[in-house]
C-alpha cells in the first residue's frame, strides 16, 4: 500500500503537532498535545487519531465517533516509535529512515484497523 508521510506539521509557539499518513484512499490525521515549553524537553502529553477521505470528509469509529485517543501500552509504544523519528539519528540520515518510517505507520495502520469499519 502507498503512502505519503508528513510529519511535524505545526504553528510557531503551539503545543499542538499534527502527523498526517496519505494512503490511496483515505488519510489518516495525528494529533499530538504537548506539555512544558517546545524548545526544551517538552512532555508528550496525549495523542489522537482520526481517519478522513481524501475530500476531508471525517469516518466515523465503530462506536460511533470521530476520533480515537492512543492509551494505556499503546501510548508507550507510540512514544518509542515518535522518539525515534525525532531523533537526531533519523534526522541526519544516520539510520534507516524507511524502517523508522514503515514501522509508525504500521503501528498507526493497526490502530485504525482495530478502531475502524473501511469499506
Amino acid at each position: 500500500m502507498n503512502y505519503t508521510l508528513d510529519l511535524n506539521t505545526q504553528e510557531p509557539n503551539s503545543n499542538i503537532v499534527f502527523n498526517t499518513i496519505i494512503f490511496d484512499s483515505f488519510k489518516v490525521n495525528v494529533v499530538e498535545r504537548y506539555l512544558g515549553r517546545m524548545d526544551s524537553h517538552p512532555r508528550l502529553c496525549h495523542v489522537l487519531f482520526k481517519v478522513r477521505t481524501l475530500d476531508n470528509d471525517i469516518i466515523k469509529t465503530r462506536a460511533g465517533h470521530g476520533r480515537v485517543k492512543v492509551k494505556g501500552d499503546l501510548f508507550d509504544s507510540y512514544q518509542k516509535l515518535i522518539k525515534v523519528l525525532n531523533s537526531y539519528e533519523y534526522k541526519n540520515k544516520l539510520l534507516n529512515r524507511q524502517e523508522a518510517e514503515q514501522d509508525y505507520v504500521h503501528f498507526i495502520l493497526s490502530l485504525v484497523i482495530v478502531n475502524y469499519q473501511l469499506n
